[in-house]
């Protein structure tokens, strides 16, 4: 910053000193290279042959042009980028905008701590290249402003999965909304039970509790099991037991842990086809001899000795 006002004789303004350090920053380098590769290198190189890739240069494939086909071509290519620029009134850089409301500061250091500060898809450290907070299911497809359907994604992870994700989309809402009749948590009258809820799934207490604030953790969409689940519903399901745990604590101070489980499958003890997840909190002396916990679920296999 200083070096840029002593080179303006003693005044610059924001943007002056924004675009100094933007020249000294890297990972705009590394970003905006991804996108080249990604988005126009692609188009020009392998959908319209009029460039050619090799190695990290690309080069044109029309030869013999004269100083004035350059300078039509670059006019005409100018003009193209103006008339898109006008149709789209400052759109096409909305998602790199820091005047984006859709996460706020508070927000996004949460997704980040979640994801303790490392790319949810690649396991990149923020300390080597800038995190995103993403929208799982894009915003501009109906996705939902909750933390539940927020990850931290690195820039380049984040240009390509915008790229070469084809999922189709455009039923999401439908989607979230599948319910069965016959089924009890997907029933109206549920709804009296919940203690807590987000956008894709809600919390109740079980009706018969292996112990006080046994709860249930439950997708609002109509699945299985857990391996049906979306990732913003695994999302929105951690963040309630996240939740409840501080709920439970502070209500009950003799609780000194937690099983956290679910039965998926007739033989894994699964009763109610509808996804949903234990959190049973525990106490000194609630069993002569916890070691082993979720392990007791076969008899005699809670015993172990550690070699």
């Amino acid at each position: 910053m200083l070096i840029e006002i002593l080179k303006r004789k003693g005044k610059a303004s924001t943007k002056q000193i924004a675009e100094s350090i933007l020249k000294r920053d890297p990972t705009q380098i590394e970003y905006y290279s991804q996108i080249v590769k990604l988005m126009p290198g692609k188009v020009l190189t392998s959908n319209r042959k009029l460039t050619t890739k090799e190695g990290d240069n690309f080069y044109l494939n029309i030869e013999s042009l004269s100083k004035t086909d350059i300078r039509e071509l670059i006019s005409l290519c100018e003009e193209r980028i103006k008339k898109f620029e006008e149709k789209r009134q400052g759109l096409h850089w909305s998602h790199r905008s820091s005047k984006r409301k859709s996460v706020s500061g508070s927000i996004r250091y949460k997704v980040l701590q979640r994801a303790k500060f490392r790319c949810e898809l690649c396991g990149a450290s923020d300390k080597y290249r800038g995190l995103e907070v993403d929208h799982i299911v894009p915003k501009s497809l109906q996705g939902k402003d909750d933390i539940s359907n927020y990850q931290a994604l690195c820039f380049k992870c984040n240009a390509e999965k915008r790229n070469t994700d084809d999922t189709d989309f455009r039923g999401q809402d439908e989607f979230y909304k599948e319910r069965k009749e016959e089924c009890i948590f997907c029933k109206n009258d549920i709804k009296k039970r919940i203690v807590d809820e987000n956008t894709l799934a809600y919390a109740i207490r079980d009706i018969y509790p292996v112990s006080e604030f046994h709860t249930l953790f439950i997708p609002k969409r109509h699945t299985l099991n857990y391996f049906g689940l979306t990732q913003a519903e695994i999302n929105a399901i951690h963040q309630l037991i996240h939740n409840q745990k501080i709920f439970i604590d502070k209500k009950d101070n003799l609780v000194d842990g937690y099983n956290i489980g679910m039965n998926c499958g007739e033989y894994a003890g699964q009763s109610v086809w509808h996804c949903h997840v234990h959190m049973i909190p525990r106490r000194k002396g609630d069993v002569p001899n916890p070691r082993g916990g979720v392990r007791h679920v076969i008899p005699n296999r809670g015993n172990y000795r550690v070699k």
